[in-house]
């Protein structure tokens, strides 16, 4: 029997404003439910880490203010390779820097997780600190170095 796996992924980004109420961030998080809506409404979405007013911005667990989280789970690389890249989502992609400054070596970090799994916020930040660490591979890498599934690996 072959073991399904989805795809987990985390993002990180620091804000420029101070916190997420600051004016520079206004555009963003008010565009935050119709792009939250275009993932949900994607092929090959399954889920994603949102708090009691949809959105995962309220989460902390840097302990900074400036930091905010997206925490998600899809089906395949593809599906949220097209999200990321071929939706309403990729405009505020290209406008990143007018509300966020660069983050580390890596903002990005996607795993493989057997089919039905949640990933917990903790794993998502050992998974991002990784990569940071010691680049891509197997166990989490970014969109420029992409692993299949382990269901195809060898």
């Amino acid at each position: 029997m072959v073991k399904k796996y989805q795809l987990a992924q985390i993002n990180v980004a620091r804000m420029n404003g101070v916190a997420i109420d600051d004016p520079i961030m206004k555009e963003f998080v008010d565009n935050l439910d119709r792009v939250n809506k275009v993932a949900e409404n994607s092929d090959g979405y399954v889920w994603r880490l949102k708090g009691d007013d949809n959105v995962s911005t309220g989460f902390n667990p840097y302990n900074d203010e400036q930091v905010i989280i997206n925490l998600s789970v899809w089906e395949t690389i593809e599906s949220l390779e097209h999200y990321v890249y071929k939706t309403f989502h990729t405009d505020f992609l290209r406008r990143r820097k007018e509300w966020f400054q660069s983050y580390g070596k890596a903002h990005i970090a996607m795993w493989w997780i057997p089919k039905g799994e949640i990933p917990t916020i903790e794993e998502a930040i050992a998974k991002l600190d990784h990569l940071q660490k010691y680049g891509s591979s197997k166990a989490v890498f970014d969109f420029r170095n992409k692993f299949p599934s382990p269901s195809f690996q060898k």
